[in-house]
C-alpha cells in the first residue's frame, strides 16, 4: 500500500526569518540546513532546519507579509484551545520518543527563557506547551504506547458530526492501493475539489501541462557549489 510516511516538512511564514531561525536553532536545536532564494518565487527566502533525517522545519520570508497583521481567532490559536480559520495551523506538535525526553526538552526550552506548560497527561500521549515566535503555538508530545482506533474513536464524536457506519469504516481501512507507476494522468478540472489559489488562467495551464515539462522547468541547483 502506498501512502505517505511522515512529514518531510512543514513551511511556517515568518515576519522575520531570522527570528525564527535563532529561536528553532537555540531553543529547539534544529540545525540550519539550507537557507536560499525561495525556488521560483521573487523576493522569497526558504530555511530548511534539521530535525531528523527525514523532516526538517521550514520557514519562509516573503515581502508582502510585512502588511498582513496576526489577529488570534482568525489567523493564529493563540493556545492549544482557540480557534482560528478553517485551513489554518491550530497548533504544531513536535515528538519525542520518551517520557525523559520530553522532560529534557522542557529544560532546554526553559533553559532558553521560555515559559512551559506541561506535562499533561492525554492517555494517548503526554504534552508540554508554550509559544514561538509571532504568536506560534506549539507543543511537544510523546507517546508511549499505539494510538488503538478500537479505544480512541468515539461512537458519540462520531455521530454527532455525521459521520455514517460506511463512511468510518472507509476512513479506518484506507482503500489498499500500491500506485500505478507514475502513469495516471492529471485528472479533469472539477471546481468541487480542492485547488491551489493561483490565478485561474495559471493554474489551469499548470495542470494542463505534461509531467515532464514541469518537472524540465524546475530543476534547481544548489546555491553553493561545494566540491566532491
Amino acid at each position: 500500500m502506498i501512502k505517505a510516511n511522515g512529514i518531510h516538512h512543514i513551511a511556517i511564514m515568518a515576519a522575520d526569518i531570522r527570528e525564527h531561525i535563532a529561536y528553532f536553532s537555540d531553543v529547539m536545536g534544529f540545525q540550519l540546513s539550507a537557507l536560499f532564494d525561495m525556488h521560483g518565487v521573487p523576493g522569497g527566502v526558504h530555511a530548511f532546519l534539521h530535525m531528523d533525517d527525514h523532516s526538517y522545519f521550514s520557514v519562509v520570508q516573503l515581502p508582502a507579509v510585512k502588511d498582513i497583521p496576526i489577529q488570534i481567532g482568525v489567523t493564529h490559536a493563540g493556545t492549544g484551545a482557540g480557534p482560528c480559520a478553517p485551513g489554518t495551523m491550530q497548533h504544531l506538535a513536535f515528538r519525542v520518543d520518551t517520557l525523559d525526553d520530553l522532560l529534557a526538552i522542557r529544560d532546554r526550552i526553559r533553559k532558553k527563557g521560555i515559559n512551559v506548560i506541561g506535562p499533561l497527561d492525554h492517555a494517548m500521549c503526554h504534552s508540554i506547551y508554550f509559544a514561538g515566535p509571532d504568536q506560534l503555538t506549539l507543543e511537544v508530545a510523546c507517546s508511549t504506547v499505539p494510538v488503538d482506533p478500537k479505544a480512541w474513536i468515539d461512537p458519540a464524536v462520531v455521530e454527532r458530526i455525521g459521520i455514517t457506519p460506511g463512511q468510518l469504516e472507509a476512513y479506518v481501512n484506507p482503500d489498499d492501493y500500491s500506485g500505478e507507476g507514475g502513469t495516471v494522468k492529471q485528472p479533469p478540472y472539477d471546481p468541487a475539489k480542492p485547488h491551489q489559489a493561483y490565478p485561474d488562467a495559471m493554474y489551469k495551464a499548470m495542470i494542463a501541462a505534461p509531467d515532464d515539462a514541469i518537472l524540465k522547468a524546475t530543476r534547481f541547483e544548489p546555491p553553493v557549489k561545494v566540491s566532491v
